[in-house]
């Protein structure tokens, strides 16, 4: 199934603070070079606070991860559980059509949605609040026919249980997740007939939904406010440093001691061990070499940049400090001089896994056909309005 970005855009997007801070966090988990890895966990939080994902969230992402934005839009495209079109100010009811459910009655909850809210999937209520789609098994079987509204699970529902359901979000209140016919999780109805000696009797709800309750508000859009932001690797890597730190330490001191009962002969390997460092740091000297820089680009204007894929407006900028403004100054890079190059980008790896040096070459021919052909749409795409933003050949022109 083919989607596409929604015809009608916002202008801007900003995470809230707490979500801006939430974000960055998030970006820490994953080694250097591979922030991108954290475009999925980006693009959802950005969905929880405005409810789909926008063409200025996505923008925003990549800008955040140093992504070309078609990469990210195309992560947006492909997983269904990013919203691309607006959803309810109120809920957006996703209700499972998969067998169990379809055996058990979806059917009867999805024709509640078409009356209450709107005849076809992804429209809006009439007031804007409601919207509502059909999806894939929600893995909640023995609980079907059942719908996720926000984060909770509405299960062993009935079409009289959902449209009341409708109405008490409408009124501005939280229904109470989880089985609607009594049950507890999903034990019998008439009860545990088996591991009896498990029935806790604590609490009122299972814990899915007695943390929905204890919370009072899980259908709202997230502002990031709700939960402390933990970031326990942070912890992991500190105390883990440390650790080493230790472990280094521990033969210098014995050494020490060591050292005085020990005869001359025995102090010749580690003079050996001395002299083999020193050639080792030559050795990472000689494997770069900085490439030829300019200090401002040529009269006729810099090359946009991120024309290359992998290229963002933030590398963009750095690639400018360190004195390069053209496509032709990128295709001449030999490996010593991408190897300067990358040690001193954010995200190392960037230059050969996206093929810098290859698309280069084709932006700097002005081989747009060959470089849309190789490269993708979203070359092309930008590439037309390069011509207008000065600097760099004209688009279209060939070698």
């Amino acid at each position: 199934m083919l989607r596409r970005l929604y015809h009608d855009q916002p202008e801007s997007f900003a995470f809230t603070p707490a979500n801006q801070k939430w974000a960055e966090a998030q970006i820490t988990k994953y080694p250097e070079g591979r922030q991108a890895s954290a475009v999925i966990p980006l693009l959802w939080r950005a969905q929880e606070q405005e409810g789909w994902v926008t063409r200025p969230i996505i923008e925003t992402v990549a800008n955040m991860l140093g992504m070309a934005q078609i990469r990210v839009l195309e992560v947006a495209s492909f997983y269904f559980m990013f919203q691309l079109q607006p959803v309810g100010s109120v809920a957006h009811i996703q209700v499972c059509g998969t067998l169990s459910c379809m055996i058990c009655g979806a059917e009867d909850l999805i024709a509640v949605c078409k009356e209450k809210i709107a005849a076809k999937p992804h429209q809006l209520s009439e007031d804007g609040c409601f919207s509502w789609e059909e999806v894939e098994c929600l893995g909640a079987c023995s609980n079907a026919p059942m719908a996720q509204i926000g984060k909770d699970y509405y299960e062993d529902l009935t079409a009289e249980g959902l449209g009341k359901i409708i109405d008490e979000l409408a009124a501005g209140r939280v229904p109470v997740p989880g089985p609607q016919n009594g049950r507890y999780a999903a034990e019998p109805l008439s009860g545990l007939t088996s591991l009896v000696e498990h029935d806790s009797g604590k609490t009122q709800y299972n814990a899915s939904a007695q943390l929905a309750v204890d919370l009072g508000e899980t259908v709202k859009r997230i502002d990031g406010t709700e939960v402390p932001i933990l970031t326990p690797w942070l912890d992991r890597t500190d105390k883990s440093a440390g650790k080493a730190k230790g472990t280094k330490a521990a033969p210098k001191s014995a050494a020490k001691v060591k050292a005085p009962a020990k005869s001359v002969a025995a102090a010749k390997p580690a003079s050996k061990a001395k002299a083999s460092d020193k050639p080792a740091a030559q050795t990472g000297a000689e494997a770069e070499k900085k490439p030829r820089t300019m200090t401002a680009p040529r009269k006729a204007g810099a090359d946009n940049l991120k024309l290359i894929s992998g290229v963002g407006p933030k590398l963009e900028q750095t690639l400018n400090e360190l004195g390069f403004w053209h496509f032709d100054q990128i295709a001449k890079w030999t490996g010593d001089e991408i190897a300067w190059v990358d040690s001193r980008l954010k995200f190392k790896g960037r230059i050969e896994r996206d093929a810098w040096i290859a698309q280069a070459r084709l932006l700097a021919a002005g081989d747009m056909d060959q470089f849309s052909r190789l490269f993708g749409p979203g070359g092309s795409g930008k590439a037309a309005s390069k011509g207008k933003s000065g600097g760099g050949r004209p688009a279209g022109k060939k070698k």
